[in-house]
């Protein structure tokens, strides 16, 4: 795996992107649109940053057209790809913390963009330096950690001894700060040590302790800004980022293996560096071919040739062939035979393991100079020449030999860039093409761009962004599967609808377990919760349970009746708001009068009146990107009240303060919470909560 993970990335003045916005990264990442809208260029910017092989960068060809004659005399050119990585790998931060003096936190995440001529730029957003800070930055956050102590309930006389004493190092904090217009380093080491002895005293239960360890650590990384140049400026920092950034592999041909296979060819065509298009692929797939089953075609043909006696000068032999050169050769072609035997039973068995189509046995054979590859499966037990068999089998083989092998040799921890892969493959095949990114993801981030719905995973929606053009004509990405609608474009995120639909096809068809929920957050949240509790074995579902948005409270009873499965009603999880509420006992009176069981209200699992879904999930886990929708300096958790709905305080802070929220922000959230779940879940374990995550699935699983 590789040792730096892809957060995020955004593309400026590529092709036919004059900005697409910040692009959300998961293990697998989907890029939706309809031809044409840009999809591509997305792909070829970010190959750009760190080309495995290929990807020069052709200012005349890369530019946006509008922007050339503007811009080719200009002696700074512009970036044109911004990257945020996390560094994964403990010793690569070691390291940059020991050149840089940062601390390891500081330095876990890097920008790395790149400008047309080709020169890489590095930063690390979260190692501040400063000569100074101004006082009033310092008193903000004394004033909010003096609000958050207030706040917190002391246990008996210990606690409360502590407390004073907690509110009294606040009090000389204030005092080494007053009358100071800038704080130097002095003055920061001072506030840091006041902490560090009362943190040093606090029992390891107490319930201020944390908060404590907080304003001592808070201080502790401010401090280390000071005198230290920014760890982006030191050489030796920027070879190790440089070194460690994962290569970038882009692929959009996939070169299907030919069944017949001439030896000359493949040698000739192995060594040539001037192949285009699809004779490049196919001779890069059958180069991997060959390695993979650990064959060299140039030894398969001398293998295999006949005897041959001594020739005069003129080309005649001067007699036949002896019976030890005749042995010699059969010998050889024996060898070759059994080598062959040996590479088709390794692809043979390497392949059932990816491949969930039909159990195919491969054999290679070797005539003169051609080289055959037959398939047989428990089906159709005779050998089939591998051109006779379906489409989708050769180009699954051909993908798997070139990612699987390529990711694991030359490309092991690249990020894989997939241009509309499986178009040419059953949709029962691009489901299991879907299956396979999921597998290969635990090697290798990937990056891929379909028009398909059935390649797009619905329990990983939140995977998927739309693209779609502006109306200036430019591509732009989003999280927001709805956004291309202000322009009229619903046909960018039809494959995502179409997906949803298919998903509906499979509860009526195939007997999953359906739970329609409001919307496409309610559906983020509960895919990422069931996966959570299933991965930690808190819940073991016989049958696959798919959660369905309704788009809203009205359209729960009509989807309902469509999803009704046997004559059974689906569960419904509505929030406890006054339209949740109102709608709840419409259901009961009609649709739902027998079952009503079967309507799970939020406030039944939380305490907190007209709680919504939001209100559910740790507040831990979504802290972070509440914080970074207010793009100010705010630490939420200081005006978060537990007892009172997240949503309407999030959306009264920002009417408060005129901040327009980002159409769509539930959503974003409840992704970034999918996330973090996966990322931080055992760090945020919180018995309680997920006592009532198993509770509501456990409801839901009831027969």
């Amino acid at each position: 795996m590789s040792k730096m993970r892809l957060l995020r990335y955004r593309v400026e003045k590529f092709k036919s992107v004059m900005d697409s916005g910040w692009i959300d990264c998961d293990e697998v990442t989907t890029l939706v649109g309809v031809n044409e809208a840009g999809k591509s260029n997305l792909l070829l910017a970010l190959w750009k940053l760190n080309p495995a092989k290929g990807g020069e960068i052709h200012f005349s060809d890369d530019m946006p057209v509008k922007l050339f004659s503007d811009l080719r005399e200009e002696k700074n050119k512009p970036k044109f790809i911004q990257a945020v990585f996390q560094i994964t790998s403990n010793s690569v931060l070691e390291s940059i913390s020991k050149q840089s003096e940062f601390d390891k936190d500081a330095v876990r995440i890097v920008t790395v963009s790149r400008d047309y001529d080709g020169t890489r730029f590095i930063n690390f957003p979260d190692a501040k330096t400063y000569s100074s800070l101004p006082q009033n930055e310092i008193a903000e956050i004394l004033a909010d950690y003096t609000d958050k102590l207030e706040k917190l309930n002391e246990a008996g006389k210990t606690e409360a001894g502590i407390k004073v004493e907690a509110k009294q190092k606040l009090a000389k904090s204030n005092e080494i700060i007053k009358d100071k217009e800038f704080l130097n380093k002095i003055d920061i080491v001072a506030l840091t040590s006041v902490f560090e002895s009362i943190s040093a005293k606090t029992m390891q239960t107490s319930q201020i302790r944390p908060t404590l360890l907080e304003i001592y650590e808070r201080f502790s990384a401010i401090s280390q800004g000071f005198d230290r140049p920014n760890p982006s400026s030191i050489e030796d920092v920027r070879k190790i980022v440089i070194a460690n950034l994962p290569k970038f592999v882009y692929y959009s041909n996939y070169g299907n293996i030919d069944s017949e296979i001439y030896l000359p060819h493949v040698i000739d065509n192995m060594e040539r560096k001037n192949l285009l298009g699809m004779a490049e692929a196919k001779a890069r797939t059958l180069k991997v071919l060959f390695e993979y089953v650990k064959l060299d075609p140039k030894e398969i043909l001398e293998m295999g040739e006949d005897a041959k006696a001594p020739h005069d000068g003129n080309g005649r032999p001067t007699r036949e062939p002896n019976d030890e050169e005749i042995k010699e050769k059969a010998d050889k072609k024996k060898e070759r035979d059994i080598l062959l035997q040996s590479a088709s039973s390794k692809l043979t068995r390497d392949f059932r393991d990816w491949w969930n189509q039909g159990n195919y046995t491969f054999d290679f054979r070797a005539d003169g100079k051609h080289f055959r590859i037959w398939v047989s499966d428990e089906v159709r037990p005779e050998r089939i020449i591998l051109e006779n068999r379906s489409t989708g089998l050769q180009w699954f083989l051909s993908f798997y030999l070139v990612f699987l092998v390529e990711s694991q040799d030359s490309h092991s921890g690249a990020i894989l860039l997939l241009d509309e892969a499986g178009l040419s493959l059953h949709p029962l095949a691009q489901k299991d093409l879907s299956a396979f990114f999921n597998k290969l993801s635990q090697t290798n981030q990937i990056v891929n761009t379909t028009h398909s719905p059935f390649i797009i995973d619905t329990n990983h929606i939140d995977r998927a962004k739309v693209v779609y053009v502006d109306k200036d004509g430019y591509s732009v990405v989003s999280n927001n599967l709805r956004a291309a609608e202000k322009q009229l474009q619903t046909n960018s995120v039809y494959a995502v609808h179409a997906a949803l639909g298919l998903s509906i096809s499979d509860i009526l068809l195939q007997g999953c377990r359906p739970v329609i929920v409001e919307g496409p957050s309610d559906q983020f949240y509960f895919n990422a919760i069931k996966l959570y509790l299933i991965s930690k074995n808190l819940i073991a579902p016989k049958e696959e349970i798919v959660f369905v948005p309704s788009g809203g409270v009205k359209a729960v009873g009509s989807l309902a009746s469509l999803l009704s499965v046997k004559s059974e009603l689906p569960y419904v999880v509505l929030d406890s708001d006054k339209s949740g509420q109102d709608f709840k006992a419409k259901l009961e009176k009609n649709l739902y009068a027998s079952e009503a069981e079967k309507i799970l209200s939020i406030d039944s699992y939380t305490s907190i009146f007209e709680s919504e879904v939001e209100d559910i999930i740790p507040f831990e886990l979504l802290q972070r990107p509440v914080d970074r929708l207010f793009n100010v300096d705010l630490d939420f958790s200081t005006i978060y009240d537990p007892k009172k709905p997240i949503i309407s305080q999030i959306e009264e802070y920002a009417a408060k303060n005129n901040i327009d929220l980002p159409e769509g922000y539930k959503v974003d959230l409840a992704r970034q919470f999918k996330q973090a779940l996966f990322t931080h879940g055992d760090r945020y374990s919180d018995k309680t909560v997920v006592d009532r995550w198993q509770s509501i699935f456990n409801k839901i699983l009831e027969k």
